[in-house]
């Protein structure tokens, strides 16, 4: 096809980048997502009236240790030759604004807003064998354990076509700060960042660095309406050679030439500047700004502001670095509370002074949670990559290492109808710390995310004559306690 085009459409194929029209609506997990069939036929129950009409997702990407976060247990400093099994908590926990519920040591900011939300502390990962992080972020996303036959859609994805864009103009799901192209679970990330069944157009606009959120949104500078229209065509063309195209469905390929459209509508629409952070204060952006993250939920803000419809930001996900606290645990908790604390806070209190908290759920939630001592067997320490284990606390590096636990971890969950000053759930005050009431497995906190947007639990999709549910098999439970 190339050597077919004149110079005027060589020069323009040269200058198509992943930063230009392309990252605006067509991104390459959806483009190459192993779809089927015919266009997805929606199935809904008689749902309840809805109490929110966005999502925002805060995604504590590697593991959040609930111990210390929102769920801290008996602190115990650190000293020399600290047995392992001993530690607990290695901050101590503080008041927050609601009498009776204490979280740890850092997030005196969130703990201040307490009384605006609800904690749940009985979130189970599912028993998914060797636990992997892709596999059990894969199943959070998603609400199915893979592998799966088909690609199963984003749970941004689902909210997107079945709820639909709350203003034309704005893509209906956005996904802040994850980099797809991460080495060895690059694949894993990419399987789930995507619409799967139903169709490109629902899939994510994805927006590596919120700090350059508004290139993404604009055209270059110096390009005219008609070069403009040149490379959208253009555009189109090139797609129609790719074999997810050629080999797709006719509803494959159409929501393909929709979401070019729908990329479009949002370049050529003042909608673009919820994009761009410059806009902001310097004052509000001062107290995001504490790293990528904090800068994502200002972008969240924006965006919902402009009428997006979920907003997903994450801490990203990098094996051993980050919410993944295989070594200098306590060290690298502290840092994570502080790259969180303002921004979860601020973003609360801004969304209820402009009157859009009660209608948009908030949900910081992570894959799984962790157990506060360090892995391994007795009287052995291994170094391998960056996890060390050891059963005695040598130095300080030793303190605080988490290995992964399934059996409990901490959401919070504010606005949206959620209950204000509210602890759900309880766990063991010992090792191992695990749920002994209210558990809460994936699919029921799907179900009670869903049900907050009027959706119900079984609610589906019939693919190919199978129905595949918004919930694994329809049976999610909402938990309705955590309702006012």
């Amino acid at each position: 096809m190339v050597a077919q085009m004149n110079a005027e459409e060589k020069r323009i194929v040269k200058q198509i980048t992943r930063r230009g029209f392309m990252g605006a609506g067509v991104s390459a997990s959806g483009m190459l997502a192993a779809l089927v069939g015919g266009a997805p036929q929606v199935a809904r129950s008689a749902g309840r009236s809805a109490t929110a009409d966005s999502v925002i997702v805060l995604w504590m990407a590697g593991g959040m240790a609930q111990t210390e976060t929102f769920d801290p247990k008996r602190y115990t400093p650190f000293e020399p030759g600290l047995a392992a099994e001993k530690v607990l908590s290695t901050f101590p926990a503080i008041n927050t604004a609601v009498d009776g519920i204490k979280i740890s040591k850092g997030l005196e900011r969130v703990a201040e807003i307490m009384d605006r939300g609800t904690v749940v502390r009985t979130f189970q990962a599912a028993d998914l064998g060797f636990i992997l992080h892709s596999r059990h972020q894969y199943h959070w996303h998603t609400g199915y354990v893979p592998p799966q036959a088909m690609a199963v859609p984003h749970i941004g994805a689902v909210i997107a076509k079945l709820l639909g864009p709350r203003v034309d103009t704005v893509p209906p799901f956005i996904s802040i700060g994850q980099n797809l192209e991460i080495g060895a679970e690059a694949a894993a990330l990419k399987a789930f960042h995507t619409a799967g069944f139903l169709g490109t157009q629902h899939g994510p606009f994805l927006v590596a660095n919120p700090a350059d959120a508004a290139s993404s949104v604009r055209p270059p500078k110096g390009l005219g309406p008609d070069r403009f229209r040149a490379r959208e065509q253009l555009l189109k063309r090139l797609m129609e050679q790719q074999p997810a195209y050629q080999f797709s469905g006719d509803f494959q390929r159409k929501s393909m030439l929709e979401s070019i459209d729908a990329a479009h509508r949002l370049l050529t629409s003042p909608s673009a500047q919820a994009f761009d952070l410059s806009l902001e204060s310097k004052e509000s952006y001062d107290t995001y700004n504490t790293s990528r993250f904090g800068q994502g939920c200002l972008l969240a803000r924006r965006l919902v502001e402009a009428g997006a419809r979920y907003v997903e930001v994450t801490t990203e996900y990098v094996p051993f670095r980050y919410w993944d606290s295989h070594q200098n645990g306590h060290q690298r908790a502290a840092q994570m509370k502080r790259t969180i604390d303002a921004p979860v806070a601020q973003l609360v209190l801004d969304l209820e002074e402009r009157g859009l908290l009660d209608r948009t759920l908030i949900v910081l939630a992570s894959e799984f949670g962790r157990d506060a001592i360090t892995e391994g067997k007795v009287g052995r320490e291994v170094r391998d990559q960056a996890i060390t284990r050891t059963d005695v606390m040598a130095e300080p590096g030793h303190y605080g290492m988490h290995r992964h636990f399934t059996d409990a971890g901490s959401v919070l969950l504010f606005g949206g109808g959620m209950k204000k000053g509210f602890a759900y759930g309880k766990t063991a005050d010992e090792r191992p710390c695990k749920t002994v009431e209210n558990p809460v497995p994936v699919e029921d906190l799907h179900a009670t995310i869903y049900h907050a947007l009027g959706i119900a639990p079984d609610d589906h999709f019939m693919v190919e004559k199978r129905p595949v549910y918004v919930t694994e098999d329809g049976k999610g439970r909402v938990v309705e306690e955590v309702f006012a």
